[in-house]
């Protein structure tokens, strides 16, 4: 009797030419860089610091004017290497 012979899985082929390739490449540049911006812009509305408002009267009327919060400059000495724990 003749033996069976074991199927040899399939193996799976992908072929482009090269406006294929080049099409992929435009789709992932764009890709990238859509996620560049979006993350650009995220990082900018996340670091932006706190708003207060105050309220102004302008020509009769309360106008609400955006006061940025800002942090007192600290200065230290160069070589100053003490944690902020011992202050």
């Amino acid at each position: 009797m003749a033996e069976k012979r074991k199927a040899r899985p399939k193996k799976v082929r992908f072929e482009l030419g090269w406006r294929a390739i080049a099409g992929v490449g435009v789709v992932v540049f764009c890709l990238f860089l859509w996620m560049f911006l979006l993350g650009v812009w995220t990082g900018q509305s996340l670091l932006r610091p706190a708003v207060v408002g105050q309220e102004v009267a302008a020509a009769g009327k309360a106008v609400k004017e955006p006061t940025l919060l800002r942090a007192e400059p600290k200065v230290m000495k160069i070589g100053d290497n003490r944690s902020r724990a011992e202050e």
